[in-house]
């Protein structure tokens, strides 16, 4: 059985139509196929009655097939109306009620057809664009493969604590964070951060849950109970992405309010105009559902999506419409506008070394040292493939250096002091070396010999000149950096790149601040990773989070959670974002404009109920099937 998919005890909270299977939703999924049945199967029985002779039944079956819709219509439109919203849903039940009482039998079943063939459509539509995001809810892991006394055991999620010592094996969900403790795990993770290439991970290192394991088993070892993992935060931030209402949503029940009091003077004008109340039904009819309250919310969940399938998971319709009215950046430095870590950019070696040679010598002696440098020295070695050796007689001095054995050679390293200290010629060597601004210098010797320098920095993400340029062309006005660093580390770090302002050496207030003085050119759009930077994330009118690797703080005060470790998604989002509010104008304007065309034609007499209600049908069906264009193309999602 596959840990993935069997008790369903968990602490991972769960959405309610996945708890609750009995919900309105849940419902409204049963009754929507049965008001379409009906209508239809009235409408077909009421012809064969007119064409075989009884053509006195077919208005009875008619209206009888339209009376179940109407009722649920005007259920829905008492609870909206105490909700306080007021929408187009009762242009449908005028229509419907009117044709009734005016004994347009057939156009009222008709419309009832339309009517919840529509309201059927757009729940299709609206599961569809949801797709992306369900996939993350539908994957939540159940239990676990636990190691206890020499055996495994199958328990809930959460019997799962801290330390304990897991099984992770092939075709298995991560059901929660740690560390790799025996074999190697090779991790899909696309599902989470977008990436389509498996990452491997060796022993020591952190594993995301949520990730896909792809290749052979592997032993965990847990570092947090289920409910606060990774992927337990990542649903709670889908289920509240699910339950923002977007202000163009709205916007829309702006709209329809306008839309609703014309409706009612043109049908009203038309009957007084010419006596004919038919002329009124007909407006009526066209004028249901509206286009408005169809395509805005299937275009914006669309949008949600199409970014969940990139790695980025955005908080709601809110979140989606203010990126694309974005028109000021404010940055940070560590962890987003660099990988936020120190990382190997060069090694000098001296004459007759190799820089493997000194890399591997180094390494090896760095695997008895905790620091973060050694760290970083021994995974870039390992990267390069690198074998290590033993260390013996180890002696580390705190914050300085280290000194050991390896392979029969006398190696010490560190600080360009340290090692000064203890190599005579490695003073001269040094100061021939200047210092680079914002990097760790780590001098080598070997045998009371100055070996060479490795040097450490924390580098800038590839493509972050290029992004910034996107970004202007985007219609980005105002590019500004807010760190904490040391002012000529910031100005080092970002020689070059289009900035307009940076300020460095800033508290989380002062970078409030600087958020604050942005808002004068436009809506402000935060990016940061820290938890330093929450407060200014909140603060902004939009905040993004480099969720993958960065602070738990950062990406619950984020409206923008970037799942994927990687800038450039910054500048994917904004498309996505952008097309898809243009997507929902398009489909609103075009949808509106074709109604009202209807509209008055029907009042001049061109259209009959009947011809309206089709007509308004087929203007429906084309502005939800444009707005799901919002899911599909217009970006292209790089790996």
């Amino acid at each position: 059985m596959n840990a993935g998919n069997s008790s369903p005890a968990s602490t991972v909270p769960l959405p309610a139509e996945v708890e609750r299977p009995r919900s309105l939703r849940d419902l409204q999924r049963l009754v929507r196929p049965v008001l379409v049945a009906l209508p239809a199967l009235g409408l077909v029985a009421g012809l064969v009655a007119r064409f075989s002779g009884f053509a006195s039944w077919a208005g009875p079956i008619w209206a009888l097939a339209t009376v179940p819709v109407l009722a649920v219509l005007l259920i829905e439109i008492i609870a909206s109306l105490r909700r306080g919203d007021v929408g187009l849903d009762i242009v449908a039940a005028l229509s419907m009620s009117g044709a009734l009482i005016f004994q347009e039998y057939l156009a009222a079943v008709v419309v009832a057809l339309m009517y919840a063939g529509g309201q059927y459509l757009e729940a299709y539509a609206e599961r569809r664009a949801r797709r992306e995001m369900t996939a993350l809810l539908s994957r939540v892991p159940r239990t676990a493969m636990r190691y206890r006394d020499g055996k495994l055991e199958e328990v809930a999620l959460d019997e799962i604590a801290p330390g304990d010592r897991i099984l992770v094996r092939r075709g298995d969900i991560v059901p929660v964070d740690g560390t790799v403790s025996k074999g190697v795990a090779v991790l899909d993770q696309s599902a989470l951060t977008g990436e389509s290439i498996p990452v491997q991970q060796i022993v020591g290192e952190a594993v995301m849950s949520g990730s896909t394991n792809a290749g052979d088993a592997f032993d965990l070892a847990t570092t947090h109970r289920a409910a606060e993992s990774t992927y337990a935060g990542i649903i709670r931030l889908v289920e509240e992405a699910e339950r923002v209402k977007a202000p163009m949503s709205r916007l829309a029940d702006r709209f329809a309010m306008v839309f609703l009091v014309v409706t009612i003077v043109l049908s009203g004008g038309a009957w007084l105009w010419t006596g004919d109340p038919i002329r009124a039904l007909a407006v009526l009819v066209i004028a249901t559902p509206c286009p408005l309250i169809l395509a805005v919310p299937v275009a914006i969940i669309s949008g949600i999506s199409r970014a969940a399938k990139a790695g980025i998971l955005i908080k709601g319709g809110k979140a989606l419409e203010t990126l694309a009215r974005i028109r000021a950046l404010v940055i940070d430095k560590t962890g987003t506008l660099t990988h936020g870590e120190a990382r190997v950019v060069a090694i000098h070696a001296e004459s007759g070394l190799s820089q493997d040679d000194l890399l591997r010598l180094t390494a090896s002696l760095d695997q008895a040292s905790k620091h973060v440098i050694a760290r970083a020295i021994v995974l870039e070695a390992q990267k390069r493939n690198l074998t290590l050796a033993l260390p013996t007689s180890v002696v580390e001095t705190p914050g300085e250096g280290v000194e050991g054995e390896v392979d029969g050679k006398r190696v010490v390293l560190g600080g360009r002091k340290f090692v000064a200290s203890r190599v005579p010629d490695a003073q001269r060597a040094l100061s021939a070396r200047p210092k680079s601004i914002g990097a760790v210098t780590v001098a080598v010797s070997i045998d009371d010999k100055f070996a060479g320098t490795l040097v450490l920095a924390d580098e800038l993400r590839a493509g972050t000149a290029h992004l910034l340029c996107d970004l202007r062309e985007q219609g980005i006005e105002r590019i500004v950096l807010a760190t904490g660093d040391r002012r000529d580390v910031a100005e080092a770090v970002t020689a070059g790149l289009p900035f307009d302002a940076i300020h460095a050496e800033l508290t989380p207030d002062a970078k409030i601040a600087v958020v604050t003085d942005e808002r004068e050119n436009g809506p402000v759009m935060m990016i940061g990773d820290g938890v330093n930077d929450a407060p200014a994330l909140a603060a902004a009118d939009l905040g993004v989070a480099m969720g993958a690797r960065g602070a738990a703080a950062s990406a619950q005060a984020a409206d923008v959670v970037l799942l994927v470790d990687r800038l450039d998604r910054v500048h994917t989002a904004i498309q996505i974002a952008r097309r898809a509010r243009r997507i929902a104008l398009e489909s609103v304007y075009v949808g509106i404009g074709l109604s009202f065309i209807g509209m008055v034609a029907a009042a001049f007499g061109f259209l009959q109920p009947v011809q309206g209600a089709l007509i308004q049908e087929a203007i429906d069906v084309a502005v939800i099937l444009n707005a799901l264009r919002a899911l599909r193309g217009g970006t292209k999602i790089s790996n």
